[in-house]
């Protein structure tokens, strides 16, 4: 006889930015937030970012009741951060849909940041924009 599923006990949610995916699972209760089995502190170190990851928890008023742990891949630092931070607020958003949604909606942590790198074309030489050089004569 197979054994008993144990009932997931956190909120899923994925976060996006550039080429960075972050899946972000939200748990009920105190406890440190870790980022690909890092404390968060340590992965995205300083003052500045702190204020950054944390602020869907400062939004709704839910520091200390939450903590996150983040599997994040691809990208930069600052897009997996990016990327954290519309998981979370996703996650958030799917906990309390009519209080946390509204709010961070109009603070703009769930819109999915579409600006990406622009592929290179054709006969640009090397660049995705730039024309290449015509000959004057």
């Amino acid at each position: 006889m197979a054994a008993r599923k144990k009932q997931k006990e956190y909120i899923f949610a994925v976060g996006r930015r550039k080429t960075s995916v972050a899946r972000v699972r939200l748990h009920k209760g105190k406890d440190q937030h870790t980022v690909n089995s890092m404390p968060i502190g340590q992965y995205f170190p300083g003052e500045q970012l702190q204020k950054l990851w944390s602020k869907p928890f400062q939004l709704t008023q839910t520091e200390g009741k939450y903590f996150i742990t983040v599997k994040t891949a691809g990208g930069g630092k600052k897009g997996q951060l990016d990327a954290t931070i519309h998981g979370v607020a996703r996650a958030l958003a799917i906990l309390n849909e009519e209080a946390f949604k509204p709010l961070m909606r109009k603070n703009g942590l769930l819109t999915r940041d579409p600006r990406a790198r622009e592929r290179r074309k054709v006969g640009t030489g090397g660049k995705a924009r730039r024309a290449k050089q015509s000959p004057k004569r």
